[in-house]
């Protein structure tokens, strides 16, 4: 009886054994199905406006602050961004449709076509951190020389967090290589890392606020680290967001020009 006893408790702790490793493995996902959950959860697939306003502190300049209105056609995702302070930059703005950008000086009333790595009112902002483009055709998960990929669980401060590691896929990205820490329970990203081709590294983010929109999560304030040039940093607000279907004509050059007015 003992002996039936002890294989039957043997088995069952070996069962209990199994199951907890199989646990414990399930818990780390792959990376794809992390970058993956980010779009589902943070893409917004409508139109969409708001009110941006970009605080930038550089050590040789002082604190800029720009005002902004913003607004995105998810058809073809058209952009439209007019600024609205300070006062010496009112009324600036920048259209993107199609392949062509523009940029608007209201002092001369002239579009000047640009390229999309411009600078937004003269801060680190991009043309290309307006646009919408999906994560998993920029970058895939790295791995190391085994094969295994570089993704580890942590603690962010008191949050459990994956930490994994990506490289770009493309040409036309801004960073080749990305560290994140996105939370275990909800992926939603909380700090990153970008990298130059050298492996020197550029900038740190950290993603501070989220609110939910149509059930998809934005980051409402978000705050950039110069690496390089150390002290520099630039703070992304983003409040009155609306997801109301935007009138064609928003994306016009004679749209814009009006606006500045």
């Amino acid at each position: 009886m003992f002996k039936k006893s002890f294989t039957l408790a043997l088995a069952l702790a070996l069962a209990l054994t199994l199951t907890f490793a199989l646990a414990l493995h399930a818990e780390t996902p792959a990376i794809s199905d992390i970058l993956k959950k980010l779009e589902e959860i943070m893409e917004i697939t409508s139109d969409i406006s708001s009110k941006v306003v970009l605080t930038q502190n550089k050590i040789e300049q002082g604190v800029k602050i720009i005002e902004m209105i913003y607004f995105r056609r998810d058809l073809d995702d058209s952009f439209l961004i007019v600024i609205t302070a300070p006062e010496a930059e009112k009324g600036n703005g920048y259209l993107r449709v199609g392949g062509n950008f523009w940029m608007y000086r209201r002092n001369t009333r002239t579009f000047q076509h640009i390229n999309r790595d411009e600078s937004i009112g003269g801060t680190d902002a991009k043309a290309d951190d307006f646009e919408k483009r999906k994560i998993t055709e920029l970058y895939a998960g790295t791995a190391d020389n085994k094969g295994k990929e570089i993704i580890n669980e942590e603690m962010l401060g008191k949050i459990p967090v994956y930490k994994f590691e990506v490289k770009a896929i493309v040409h036309d990205v801004d960073y080749p290589k990305k560290v994140y820490w996105v939370k275990k329970d909800d992926y939603l990203p909380l700090k990153e890392q970008s990298y130059s081709l050298s492996g020197t590294l550029m900038q740190t983010a950290y993603f501070l606020n989220y609110t939910q929109i149509n059930s998809k999560y934005v980051a409402v304030k978000h705050i950039y680290i110069d690496e390089f040039e150390k002290g520099n940093k630039t703070i992304v607000e983003i409040s009155n967001i609306s997801t109301n279907k935007l009138d064609d004509k928003i994306f016009t050059k004679a749209y814009l020009e009006n606006l500045s007015k």
